[in-house]
């Protein structure tokens, strides 16, 4: 199969869509399929054996770490050129639109995928008055397309709900043989609990940014006092957070990748995540195949990953105490943290790229005329 990939944000910005997005490609190049990625430009032409083509933009003003890229005429040369057999719209929202019009335009099968549950950010900057409107964008985008897909049951039941059509469950992935127990060293944690190895310690690795509450953080440093706490990675909202925290044990770490995050996630106690906005939670899943118990909000995807008190611990977000609760449970019991670790570890195992993948393969073939069916079955 030829897959055009749009999406509104590709490398060599890191985050768990990109992540996904990544592995999914290189996932179809090795599985003999041809990938064209549209993706605001970020100075990368090629990827995995798949052509990047990249559109230029501008910095989002609520969120500089984004750019946005408009759809240009350009955008269909290249895609004549081309020759997909269908178009998959990651998060239709600017650029994405060309996607809708290009696969209406040239009769082409299109499949869209939710991956961040925007109509919840809003609230975080102050724009929750348009919440409706823009159920009803993306009611009119996601059903253009003959076949939605989305990272979670949650997902799945709200987008229904907002009456949005065609729905299915695309399932999780984590690299498990990159986030492994193995790769716990004593210099990681040394490091990332700031010369304190013996202290317990929190890890959150994600955005930086408003709606990931990352405040809700700090009374449980203020409850357990002896615990210190590394945020890994950056964003728009890391100078209000280093106010927010200042006078705490607390490491603003900044991006970490490859085999130095996996070390970062094996190497803590506990992987602490207050978001009530998660599509699914990707770092989650990276947290449990590392090892490290995770403590997450009861929110969104995550209690599909997340099963209470079996493989880690959920909490209510409009109640701190839970979390407070759960993370001191752990500190102060290593059994406990330790079945959690393998509970976390055996649920993360069966979740793979390459079965992700394999389920998205048989998506695509779905919504392809019979004969390119037929074709792409063959293969």
């Amino acid at each position: 199969m030829r897959i055009a990939l749009f999406t509104e944000t590709f490398l060599p910005k890191i985050d768990g869509i990109v992540t996904r997005l990544c592995q999914t490609v290189r996932h179809l190049q090795r599985n003999g399929h041809q990938v064209l990625v549209v993706a605001p430009d970020g100075g990368l032409d090629h990827y995995e054996g798949a052509r990047i083509y990249g559109v230029s933009g501008f910095p989002l003003p609520l969120y500089p770490e984004l750019k946005l890229a408009l759809p240009r005429p350009a955008i269909g040369k290249a895609l004549a050129a081309f020759e997909p057999d269908l178009i998959h719209v990651a998060n239709p929202a600017v650029l994405g639109l060309a996607g809708l019009y290009y696969a209406q335009k040239f009769q082409l099968p299109l499949v869209a995928s939710y991956h961040t549950h925007l109509p919840q950010y809003l609230k975080y900057y102050g724009l929750g008055f348009l919440e409706e409107l823009l159920w009803f964008l993306l009611r009119w985008g996601h059903n253009c397309a003959q076949l939605n897909l989305c990272t979670s049951t949650a997902m799945v039941a709200e987008l229904k709900a907002h009456g949005i059509r065609h729905l299915d469950l695309w399932q999780r992935g984590v690299d498990v043989e990159l986030f492994h127990p193995q790769r716990q060293s004593q210099e990681m944690r040394h490091f990332l609990s700031q010369g304190h190895p013996e202290a317990p310690l929190l890890l959150y690795v994600g955005r930086l940014s408003a709606e990931k509450e990352i405040e809700q953080i700090k009374p449980i440093l203020e409850q357990i006092p002896q615990a210190r706490l590394a945020l890994v990675g950056n964003g728009p909202h890391r100078e209000a957070l280093e106010k927010h925290f200042a006078g705490t044990p607390t490491h603003f770490v900044g991006y970490l990748r490859g085999e130095r995050l996996a070390g970062a996630f094996a190497s803590a106690d506990v992987f602490i995540f207050p978001s009530r906005t998660e599509t699914l939670g990707l770092v989650l899943l990276e947290a449990m195949a590392a090892g490290c118990p995770v403590v997450a909000a009861n929110s969104g995807g995550i209690p599909d990953i997340v099963t209470d008190g079996v493989n880690g611990f959920l909490f209510d977000p409009a109640d701190p105490t839970g979390a407070i609760t759960a993370c001191q449970r752990l500190f102060d019991s290593p059994d406990d943290r330790e079945t959690l670790r393998q509970n976390a570890r055996q649920e993360a195992e069966r979740w793979s790229w390459a079965a992700a993948t394999q389920q998205l393969e048989q998506y695509y073939r779905s919504v392809l005329p019979v004969p390119q069916r037929d074709v792409a079955l063959s293969h």
